[in-house]
């Protein structure tokens, strides 16, 4: 058996979650979130506690089962605490701007990049150079914080550019470090 695919999911007071067929919906403070689970696994609410069980040892259920645990804990998670990432911009000049629910980055091109925050998501601004990305869905948080990222990656030589904050960027010596 899967070691995280057999834990039980308890479910927090104020919490609902709703097990139709193969979909399973969670309703909190926060917000509400849905997932399909995929075919081969099972899902069943008893009190307040959630198990995902597979029929058999093939590897595609084995794969599922602790994967389909992980979402559905995400999702009550999700409603319940939310996510967060925050972000550093590093570098001469960098730096980031709210327009509205709307951000714009000064990030060493010829134009101001601007971005849109999609729906659920919270894009706040703690500083010039620092920004929060905030919102109930892991996945989403984390896929927006990824472009956000990818607007100027951390270079590798004078270390400039949007990071993680906390992430170690490893440096390179340049042509004269020999």
């Amino acid at each position: 058996m899967s070691r995280i695919g057999r834990l039980p999911i308890s479910v927090p007071a104020g919490v609902d979650v709703a097990i139709d067929g193969n979909t399973v919906s969670v309703k909190g403070s926060k917000g509400e979130l849905s997932h399909v689970v995929p075919s081969p696994i099972t899902v069943s609410l008893d009190e307040n506690t959630i198990t995902v069980a597979r029929p058999n040892d093939e590897r595609e259920s084995r794969s599922l089962h602790g994967l389909t645990r992980t979402l559905i804990s995400n999702m009550i998670t999700g409603v319940t605490e939310g996510y967060k990432k925050d972000l550093e911009i590093v570098g001469t000049g960098y730096r980031v701007q709210a327009k509205g629910s709307d951000l714009e980055f000064a990030l060493g091109y010829s134009h101001p990049v601007s971005v849109k925050a999609p729906e659920g998501i919270t894009l706040t601004v703690t500083g010039p150079t620092k920004l929060t990305v905030s919102g109930i869905d892991k996945q989403q948080v984390g896929e927006v914080s990824a472009n956000i990222r990818k607007l100027r990656k951390p270079d590798p030589y004078k270390g400039k550019g949007i990071r993680y904050a906390g992430e170690i960027v490893r440096r390179k010596v340049g042509k004269a470090g020999k």
